[in-house]
């Protein structure tokens, strides 16, 4: 019997298939964006308070810990947040034994297992970086240890890695010249590699493109246009410092031949504050790294040696912690500990461009039917906010507030100036929902997404 070809003829089928096929992708894209959730500060809110705002405030949907803190993981429970846990340093060498990971595991897992999504077991942080031969030698037999421990206990959905510096490497310029350091590469880590290959564990690196930029490539550290830095081994462009540090580590591994072992990026930041006349360091450049670093990693484009790959990425961090050792590291914080965005990224719900100010955002402002405001979407690229901008304010809508010492000028940013723009042609036009379509880039809202003194046009 011949075999029959479906034709889908039917332009409403084909629209509903593809809007279908559009959600799917969007849906598993968010999935890749986490945070990390640090606690080195003395004016934290409680963790039931970050959990409320994280499920209720944020498109994220899994958050790395450094420590196993019980009112953390408490506060988690029966919650779809999935959650990276870590052994400290400091119990590598005891749990490299398996009676000690075994208490591990009963002291600090089976606790909160399953009501918590306990997603990963992260062993140790930075290890290689320390130099401390004792860890670095009980590293791999911790990792198997806790492992093993897990089984015992009869969880086998817990994945057991450790996160790694970008220190690891020896080489990364051009990137398919990256190699491990002399040494480790057989000793350590092709050992290491073996394990997640055999696990099927995904290898943690933590590429901060901010302490690898100069005054010339600052704007190739922050996804900015630039001219691009060509790799003359294998004929790639790179244009971004992140694509390009993640391909370095791609290719030390492939060197010992685990380039099928997938990548997690553990951390990636940028501080919005720091010393006085540090280079590259403002509000403007971390809500730049971070808002195209989401974008980027969500866009599931990959690197130029890891094509259309999504890496589960973790910005770093939730909160600015006034206990870290330096100003620039007391300030990778998206958010400030009242729950305030330090600058917007993106990840807020209801599509809103939020803005510094003192407002909680776990009480927003509240949703009126017989008012809306336009507001950018979530994947709207700086590009296109950019065009939409330019469009908004030659039209002829009021723009002086985004002006510099207008109520609106900050944040400095494009999203944010957009916003507001769009939202000022939007209601000139009498609210018409296509007046805020903006080929596909702006939403309508019915909550209010002014902020402090700026307050938007309705």
């Amino acid at each position: 019997m011949a075999k029959k070809t479906l034709v889908l003829r039917h332009p409403i089928l084909l629209l509903l298939l593809y809007t279908l096929f559009l959600f799917h992708q969007s849906t598993a894209a968010k999935l890749s964006i986490g945070i990390n959730y640090g606690t080195v500060a003395d004016n934290l809110p409680p963790p039931s308070q970050v959990a409320n705002f994280i499920k209720s405030q944020t498109t994220i949907d899994k958050i790395k810990i450094f420590d196993a803190n019980p009112n953390i993981l408490r506060a988690f429970a029966n919650s779809d947040v999935s959650v990276t846990v870590a052994v400290a340093n400091a119990d590598i060498p005891a749990v490299a034994k398996l009676p000690a990971a075994q208490s591990w595991v009963v002291n600090n897992i089976l606790p909160f297992y399953a009501q918590t999504k306990i997603h990963r077991i992260a062993v140790g942080n930075e290890v290689i970086a320390t130099s401390d031969k004792t860890l670095i030698a009980h590293l791999l037999p911790a990792m198997k240890s806790i492992y093993s421990a897990l089984k015992v206990a009869g969880i086998t959905n817990i994945e057991v890695s450790s996160p790694h510096s970008m220190g690891i490497l020896s080489t990364s310029d051009p990137p398919s010249s990256g190699r491990f350091r002399h040494g480790y590469d057989k000793i350590i880590f092709a050992p290491i590699l073996d394990f997640h290959r055999q696990t099927k564990t995904p290898f943690m690196v933590s590429p901060y493109p901010f302490f690898g930029f100069t005054d010339k490539t600052l704007n190739y550290a922050l996804f900015k246009p630039n001219g691009g830095v060509f790799d003359e081994t294998t004929g790639l462009n790179y244009t971004n410092m992140f694509d390009a540090q993640l391909d370095a580590v791609y290719s030390a591994m492939n060197r010992l031949g685990y380039g099928d072992v997938d990548i997690v990026v553990a951390e990636s930041g940028w501080p919005s504050a720091g010393d006085p006349g540090q280079p590259g360091v403002s509000m403007d450049n971390a809500a730049s790294y971070n808002g195209n670093l989401i974008r980027h990693v969500n866009s599931g484009k990959g690197t130029p040696l890891m094509p259309n790959r999504t890496f589960e990425t973790y910005v770093f961090a939730l909160f600015n912690e006034d206990l870290k050792p330096s100003n620039s590291e007391r300030n990778f914080g998206l958010f400030r500990p009242d729950f305030s965005p330090v600058y917007d990224v993106g990840i807020l719900r209801n599509a809103q461009s939020i803005a510094p100010g003192p407002a909680n955002p776990t009480a927003p402002s509240p949703s009126n039917p017989d008012k809306k405001w336009c507001v950018p979407k979530q994947d709207a690229s700086d590009e296109e906010l950019q065009a939409n901008l330019n469009f908004a304010c030659n039209s002829g809508v009021d723009c002086t507030p985004i002006q510099s010492n207008g109520p609106c000028f900050e944040p400095n940013t494009v999203r944010s100036h957009a916003s507001f723009a769009m939202n000022a042609y939007y209601q000139a036009n009498d609210r018409n929902d296509y007046d805020c379509d903006f080929t596909n880039t702006g939403v309508v809202t019915m909550t209010d997404p002014s902020y402090k003194n700026c307050k938007y046009v309705v």
